[in-house]
């Protein structure tokens, strides 16, 4: 993976990557065509509401990366904590607060023309989801009409690029949303990082 710089207030605190192997993407892609049984209408906040959020979603378990099944997935897991380890290198304070992370159930999406995830959304609403610390996300194909992310506080829009990787603080400060999709596909991978459970 490579370091990209983006443009905007600083510090921003978003951190971006390209994933070189951009195999990994095309994998993920044809792991999301392969599997419609796993395939659902993308939620937001719990339901499915097309006006916020217009997606196909599939589901992504900690459980499942111990699968054959689902080892394309973890190929890319594997070089998303690359990319979280140079995030922290980047911001040494949150390595010495959560000098490793874990991964908790995420998605692959799917966005066809008039997709979008147009709400404006942070990642850490309430109780239930304040474990969050960061979010994260791959475009898993170029996009060339529409889809691209909007940072509403930052006034910072990222075009959907294959490979290209977010990392971002959960909190309020960095509400997005995806913009819609004018043609063709968009496909991403996208979850969040939080502290590591402990074995007791």
């Amino acid at each position: 993976m490579k370091r990209i710089s983006l443009e905007g207030p600083s510090p921003h605190f978003i951190g971006c990557w390209n994933i070189e192997q951009n195999v990994l993407c095309d994998d993920i892609v044809d792991f999301f065509e392969s599997h419609q049984e796993k395939q659902e209408p993308g939620q937001s906040a719990g339901a499915v509401n097309l006006e916020a959020k217009n997606s196909t979603d599939i589901t992504v378990h900690p459980r499942d990366l111990k699968t054959e099944e689902y080892q394309v997935v973890k190929n890319y897991i594997d070089t998303l904590f690359a990319c979280y380890k140079d995030y922290t290198e980047q911001f040494p304070f949150l390595g010495t607060i959560m000098p490793s992370a874990d991964v908790g159930s995420f998605n692959i999406q799917k966005y066809l023309p008039g997709g979008h995830f147009k709400l404006p959304h942070s990642e850490r609403t309430s109780i239930v989801n304040s474990f969050r610390v960061l979010a994260w996300m791959s475009y898993l194909n170029d996009v060339e009409d529409g889809g691209a992310t909007t940072f509403t506080h930052q006034n910072m829009e990222v075009t959907p690029r294959k490979g290209k990787t977010l990392i971002w603080p959960a909190e309020w400060t960095h509400a997005h949303l995806g913009n819609i999709v004018n043609s063709g596909e968009k496909y991403i991978i996208t979850g969040w990082m939080h502290f590591p459970h402990e074995v007791r």
